[in-house]
């Protein structure tokens, strides 16, 4: 395998010289740039990525970091990221961290010492002392960081409001939410928006909000206990869609007719929603274009170039299918 030192030596330069020419630093006569350029074409000769990361505390590397692999929201958000990173010759490390803290913090100091160059938080639960002492360019996605950190969402609060709203007029007397995670801004979010609109209705409750946690399984259960106690619940909107794919087949088992008898609104717009049955009416959000997003802004902070924005918030809509009662 060539060397940097057999580049020199055929190109008739010293390994300095070649060192300019790779790393696009120091004047360097063109005539020599195109030596140095035919002698590593004639040895095959690639450039050691490593050794250049040491020596400019770069790698062309960002990390995307997300809580949960399993997630379709997750896959296309890094589908996007990925495929965006490419176009600037970036490499992309997922971190999957499971909404672990202590996995978050293994990585973040791995990847801290191979000179990444910059992380997209979609799974962040390190504290806003943490974040600022990084020193990495750094974009939240779907979450609240820190006023320092750029954010890609969507209106969250809107879009649990469309939703309520759609099963409101759709004639729902008794409405649920099933929720995620207590504490994390979208999920608390998307449950304001449901309480803005039935919290003064004399049927409401706060035992009609349940707990979710964004996954399908633990989703089912939660309908079940819930469904249990109140019988004549005739609305859900679920927190994502996950929760209401849990919540479609818990009614299934339970030989409740969708939409007839319940009527059921999730939130992402993941693929899957289309490949239930009845598909499902869902608060659809440009997943892949807030990845894009996200992308974006991350090459603007690494390259120093000046952002429009800090925080950006994009449209969402209502997309009604199988399991509301929508006028077609």
């Amino acid at each position: 395998m060539a060397t940097i030192r057999d580049v020199a030596k055929l190109a008739e330069v010293s390994v300095a010289t070649v060192s300019r020419v790779l790393n696009r630093k120091g004047y360097v006569h063109a005539d020599t740039v195109q030596r140095v350029n035919d002698a590593m074409k004639l040895l095959n000769y690639t450039p050691n990525d490593i050794a250049r990361s040491l020596s400019k505390k770069s790698s062309k590397t960002i990390a995307l970091f997300i809580p949960d692999i399993t997630n379709p929201f997750f896959n296309e958000l890094a589908l996007a990221v990925e495929k965006t990173m490419q176009k600037y010759q970036y490499t992309t490390i997922l971190c999957n961290t499971n909404d672990s803290p202590k996995l978050e913090r293994q990585y973040i100091q791995s990847l801290k010492h191979k000179y990444i160059d910059g992380f997209i938080m979609a799974s962040n639960t390190l504290s806003v002392e943490e974040i600022e002492q990084l020193q990495i360019p750094m974009v939240s996605v779907d979450r609240i960081s820190s006023p320092a950190v750029p954010t890609v969402s969507s209106q969250n609060r809107k879009g649990a409001r469309l939703a309520v709203e759609a099963l409101l007029n759709q004639g729902c007397t008794k409405i649920a939410h099933f929720r995620g995670p207590k504490g994390l801004w979208i999920a608390d979010e998307r449950c304001q928006g449901y309480l803005d609109l039935v919290e003064e209705l004399p049927w409401f409750t706060t035992k009609l909000i349940v707990d979710g946690n964004f996954q399908l399984k633990g989703a089912v259960e939660a309908a079940n206990q819930l469904f249990d106690k109140y019988p004549d619940i005739d609305g859900v909107f679920a927190g994502n869609d996950l929760i209401a794919i849990g919540v479609l087949r818990a009614m299934q088992e339970r030989s409740i007719h969708v939409p007839d008898q319940v009527q059921i609104i999730g939130y992402d717009g993941i693929p899957l929603t289309e490949m239930v049955y009845p598909e499902l009416s869902t608060v659809l959000q440009p997943i892949y274009e807030m990845g894009e997003l996200a992308a974006q802004i991350l090459i603007n902070k690494i390259e120093q170039e000046p952002l429009v924005a800090t925080h950006h918030q994009l449209e969402v809509k209502l997309v009604q299918r199988g399991t509301t009662r929508h006028k077609h």
